[in-house]
């Protein structure tokens, strides 16, 4: 999994599961942070379409993830949700920690 960083959108894109989090996604997600903190951004949509697959490790990383976006004070929005992403959440019970930070397609 990877992001990439394009103004106030992020796109992620890849597996976001325990296999396709390597280092280099952590380190990837880290520098975004910083970027959005260096920049004062305080809203962020996080594009969801080119993600493929997703398990509870994934899922964990990507609410921890936003959890400390939030915490540098930055609301991150979820938008172009796969209708399996979003079963992912519910079936692995962290649908409430992505209640009202994702957009509908």
């Amino acid at each position: 999994m990877n992001i990439r960083m394009n103004g106030t959108i992020g796109h992620l894109q890849g597996d976001l599961t325990q296999s396709g989090v390597t280092d280099r996604c952590i380190a990837s997600l880290t520098d975004s942070l910083q970027q959005l903190a260096s920049k004062g951004e305080k809203n962020m949509r996080i594009d969801c379409k080119k993600v493929r697959r997703a398990d509870i490790s994934g899922l964990r990383l990507l609410y921890v993830w936003m959890q400390c976006a939030r915490l540098r004070g930055v609301e991150l929005e979820l938008i172009n949700l796969s209708d399996g992403l979003q079963q992912s959440m519910q079936s692995f019970g962290l649908g409430h920690g992505f209640t009202g930070n994702m957009v509908a397609n």
